[in-house]
């Protein structure tokens, strides 16, 4: 058998394992491989019982992390999203949830040091070539755990993390909105589907729950469960790659980008806890489907994408949350309302977008890798 250096680490509503750079073999293939048996991928069976893996795509990622070489950057970190039944590395996009436990996993790799209070720290990420700053609170050299932010979706609460994503436009494309249109029809199936397609920290397909004859507020076990709305989703999110300029054709899109989101206006929800979320608890419903699952909360940057689309004028986002006058916007998930900002300066381009996360090391040590 073989061991590898590693730490189990959660970051928001993801969990994933984090190598320090220096820790893996040189190459892409042979890591890709050293990701997919570390997790337990590929799994016919989608429970990724034999490797650290959850079985969900929020479950299944890992980072890649060092010590930066580029002026005024303290680190550079490589996300990638390993598909559970194929055990394929994608590497199309950031995650926002995990950026959240970078810091905390250098500060304990010894890949930064700093003294104690608040400390500010700039990252940046190869997937999208874009900086990331962080703020968090340092005690005794490492992150702090203990707070009272609480994240809907996780247990207990924990020192906040704040993310920023300066100028988050065209993270993969051409742009905040790549076809230059708040709206666009996309024909699937002989249909046409209005959708709004927005890049901001990730590329985004926004389509209106109702077009699909849902109402925006079913639990992510019920939308996984009818076959054809998940297969009909799945052909307009690709033909929404293919027109934010992502891949040639639809049936070339990758698997992890664009998410795609069923929004609807605000109302009464019954959360995965069973508990009911009332309608003022949100200003916008969002059922954000991943890797071909619906997602229990929301991904980080999915959630600062829709905070931008939310004030894109007759954007489908912004139409269905009404006018606001503020920069952060609530989305109702099924595990709760999930607060992300975006801001736009006067003369309406996009300076940056930020939400709170919590993170903690689980675990460091060694996982064992099958021969």
């Amino acid at each position: 058998m073989q061991w590898i250096e590693a730490a189990f680490v959660r970051g928001g509503t993801s969990k994933g394992l984090f190598f320090a750079e220096d820790w893996l073999p040189e190459g892409r293939e042979a890591r890709d491989r050293v990701f997919a048996a570390a997790l337990g991928s590929p799994d016919r069976f989608c429970r990724q019982l034999d490797g650290m893996g959850g079985g969900s795509s929020s479950l299944s990622k890992v980072m890649v992390v060092s010590r930066s070489r580029r002026e005024g950057v303290d680190l550079d970190y490589t996300f990638g999203q390993v598909a559970v039944d194929t055990g394929v590395t994608d590497y199309a996009g950031n995650c926002g949830n995990l950026s959240s436990g970078v810091v905390p996993f250098a500060l304990e790799a010894g890949l930064l040091q700093t003294t104690d209070g608040q400390q500010h720290f700039t990252l940046f990420n190869t997937n999208t070539n874009k900086i990331v700053q962080v703020s968090l609170p340092v005690i005794q050299g490492s992150a702090a755990v203990a707070g009272e932010l609480s994240l809907p979706g996780v247990h207990g609460t924990g020192a906040p993390i704040k993310l920023g994503y300066p100028d988050p436009s065209g993270s993969r494309s051409a742009g905040l909105l790549p076809t230059g249109n708040p709206v666009d029809l996309l024909q699937v199936e002989g249909q046409e589907y209005p959708v709004s397609l927005v890049d901001a920290a990730l590329p985004t397909v926004v389509i209106e729950a109702a077009r699909l004859g849902l109402d925006g507020t079913e639990l992510p076990e019920d939308i996984d469960a009818d076959k054809p709305v998940m297969a009909l989703l799945e052909k307009i999110r690709r033909a929404g790659a293919a027109a934010m300029g992502l891949c040639a054709t639809a049936e070339e899109a990758a698997q992890v980008m664009p998410k795609i989101v069923l929004a609807a206006a605000p109302a009464p929800a019954t959360l995965l806890d069973g508990s009911l979320s009332p309608a003022e608890d949100c200003d916008l419903l969002v059922r954000v489907i991943s890797m071909g699952q619906t997602h229990k909360a929301v991904p980080g940057t999915g959630a600062m994408c829709l905070a931008a689309a939310a004030q894109i004028p007759v954007s489908i986002a912004a139409t269905l949350a009404g006018p606001r006058n503020s920069d952060v916007i609530r989305l109702g998930t099924p595990s709760g309302a999930v607060s992300a900002a975006a801001h736009f300066n006067d003369a309406g381009q996009l300076e940056h977008t930020s939400l709170l996360r919590t993170a903690r090391i689980l675990m460091k040590g060694f996982v064992q890798l099958p021969r």
